[in-house]
């Protein structure tokens, strides 16, 4: 159970139901969001920067799904780890998302998805490690924009992720997520798991 009450959509602010398009949305789809209306004005703040990440996208979806859902997994955060999102979801079996569990092994990633992943980890658990000589890898695969982009969605991750973890947003998601897991796992979904549009 959610540890911060939902705003009811009709007591948002006209700026936040548009900006969020929450007028006909699924309660899922809303999210966080449904919390962060509490302070609507400051809940423009990541609304706005995960929105201008997936509008001035470089990457390729499936790439950054990948790093979202590694560093869900880091985070411990349920609903991160439960949804899907529709751009990706073509591009991406379950199969790939249980190779996170150890993505270093995964024939079904390229070297720049266990690049990226890699990046994901330190930068959740051990951003200190992300040193000069990390960043010349990250300068072979990708060009300094792409190491820009993927280092602000690893920022809204890690960041917005245990956001999420820390209130326990829970109520919608498939029954396998209803717990908390060890730490040392990725869970897949079945085949029930939300796909958000985004």
């Amino acid at each position: 159970m959610s540890r911060i009450s939902f705003v009811p959509v009709a007591e948002w602010p006209k700026a936040l139901r548009s900006f969020s398009g929450a007028e006909g949305a699924r309660d899922i789809e809303l999210g966080i969001t449904r919390m962060l209306a509490h302070a609507p004005a400051a809940a423009m703040g990541p609304l706005q920067f995960g929105a201008a990440l997936v509008s001035n996208r470089t990457l390729p979806e499936r790439l950054i799904e990948l790093l979202r859902l590694r560093i869900a997994f880091h985070n411990q955060c349920r609903s991160c780890m439960a949804i899907r999102y529709q751009r990706a979801a073509s591009d991406l079996t379950e199969a790939d998302v249980c190779s996170l569990e150890t993505p270093s092994e995964a024939d079904q990633l390229n070297d720049k998805e266990r690049l990226a992943i890699e990046l994901g980890d330190r930068f959740a658990c051990d951003h200190l490690s992300i040193d000069d000589a990390f960043f010349t890898e990250l300068k072979d695969e990708f060009t300094e924009a792409e190491v820009m982009e993927l280092l602000m969605h690893c920022a809204l991750y890690v960041g917005v992720g245990r956001l999420a973890a820390v209130l326990d947003m829970t109520e919608e998601l498939p029954a396998g997520f209803a717990q908390p897991f060890g730490s040392d796992h990725i869970v897949s979904p079945s085949s029930d798991a939300p796909v958000l549009v985004r």
